[in-house]
């Protein structure tokens, strides 16, 4: 499938209006929900103080991320830092570990300007791993430590079905939680299976329903296309399990298979051919009109919004400021200057080590691993985490931070997404906003926006 210049399907190859072939890219590349991507980070030599690093920085709006690298099982598809399970008292070392952390990043951020926040998160790995004291325990050091009021803020906290237990639910909610989401990936048991996600239906339904009586505003179901055996009746009978529950969000993920997962070490060499990138295109739009003919507002290319679900500030796309800080040895923290975080890992023993390492560390005053984000950087940060929404990008807001033009600074890549049809020429003057076939590919549009140095950064990167 290729795409004219006006955005409709054409057959190969697509042709721009004076009939010259345009060269489509892969369509499932990278998911740029971040950038610079976190294997273009290194160690950091000096390592920098993060009273430096935070002075200047401004407290108005920082957002805050706990991170939880714990799961009771691992999936096939996933390359997150995470490991199964926890030997006895390693949770209790980690919420150990955590508050020193959270005490030396408000010791570093001072009180000249106390710190407000705009929003928070816990991810993972699986919060809700964790049990329910222990989660207490882990809002307490949001709040005591770094001084965020988390019943004041919109805050999302990430869940497996079989951790979304009354009595952790009813924690989250009493401590303000006004977002759960809910990794299914699928309510057709064989093929959770086939994404080593095994799972039965009836305790799916069984967690949804606990969340619906913890009363949490906002539901989002996590739902993944292009696993190994789906068909376009099986991923509608997943869409409308989910849309049964009137979740509030649904996000559409493609099945990637990375190196050291689950997936990636018995990988078919046919996994990364153009028919199972067509399969995964036709899965996105059935799901993606699906969602739209049910009462759905497209938000990026994953995420979908029911149009009467109530508000809950910025949307994840919306990165384009810094001011986050990270907690947990698989947390980045950003500020205007670098992005910074501890060591990353994807195998098991790696994993382990460094959180081992994470819970044995006293003084956290210090950056470790990261990357310098220099103009040129922002730039591109700003203009990928803005056009990769479904709203698209002001053009005045480039133009007040960087006092240029996208136009100018990035001609060859706006030219290439125009001679694709993939921006959307019936926009009103001052907004970049992505054709329909730009959003579904998305994943192909972030890297190219990349810098030389990143890539490189990241093709260098030594998987481990």
């Amino acid at each position: 499938m290729t795409v004219t210049a006006t955005g409709a399907a054409a057959d190969s190859p697509a042709s721009t209006s004076a009939d010259t072939p345009v060269t489509l890219p892969r369509p499932y590349q990278s998911y740029t929900y971040a950038y610079p991507h976190k294997t273009a980070y290194r160690p950091l030599a000096p390592r920098p103080r993060l009273a430096d690093l935070w002075a200047g920085e401004s407290r108005q709006a920082l957002s805050l991320y706990l991170h939880i690298p714990f799961c009771e099982i691992r999936c096939g598809f996933c390359n997150l830092f995470t490991r199964i399970g926890a030997p006895d008292g390693l949770t209790g070392r980690y919420l150990d570990a955590v508050r020193r952390q959270a005490a030396a990043v408000r010791e570093a951020l001072g009180d000249g300007e106390p710190p407000r926040f705009a929003n928070a998160a816990f991810g993972g790995g699986t919060p809700t791993y964790l049990e329910a004291a222990e989660l207490e325990r882990l809002c307490d050091i949001a709040e005591q430590e770094t001084g965020v009021d988390l019943r004041a803020v919109p805050l999302s906290v990430e869940a497996s079905p079989s951790t979304a237990t009354a009595d952790r639910l009813a924690v989250l909610a009493e401590r303000g939680t006004t977002r759960l989401s809910l990794g299914v990936q699928s309510f057709v048991e064989e093929e959770s299976r086939a994404a080593v996600r095994p799972q039965r239906r009836a305790d799916v339904e069984a967690a949804l329903a606990r969340i619906r009586e913890s009363a949490i505003p906002v539901l989002n179901i996590d739902l993944i296309y292009g696993i190994d055996g789906q068909t376009a009746a099986s991923w509608r009978y997943s869409l409308d399990a989910a849309l049964s529950w009137r979740p509030e969000e649904i996000y559409l993920y493609p099945l990637y298979i990375r190196p050291l997962t689950g997936l990636g070490r018995h990988a078919d060499p046919r996994t990364a051919d153009r028919e199972w990138d067509e399969e995964r295109l036709r899965r996105y739009r059935e799901g993606r009109d699906h969602l739209l003919a049910h009462g759905y507002e497209q938000v990026s290319m994953r995420m979908f919004r029911r149009t009467d679900a109530p508000p809950q500030g910025p949307d994840d796309y919306a990165c384009q400021t810094d001011g986050m800080i990270g907690l947990g040895c698989g947390a980045r923290s950003y500020t205007s200057r670098l992005h910074y975080s501890f060591d990353y890992a994807v195998s098991m023993r790696e994993i382990r080590g460094i959180i081992d390492d994470y819970t044995a560390t006293e003084d956290f005053s210090r950056a470790l691993h990261g990357r310098w984000v220099d103009e040129d950087e922002a730039r591109r940060r700003h203009l990928l985490q803005s056009l990769l929404q479904a709203q698209g990008m002001p053009l005045a807001d480039y133009r007040l931070r960087f006092g240029t033009d996208p136009g100018d600074d990035f001609p060859a890549e706006l030219a290439a997404l125009t001679a694709r049809g993939w921006l959307d020429g019936t926009v009103r003057p001052g907004l970049l906003r992505l054709s329909a076939e730009g959003l579904a590919h998305s994943d192909a549009i972030g890297p190219e926006f990349f810098s030389p140095a990143v890539r490189a950064a990241m093709a260098a990167y030594e998987t481990k």
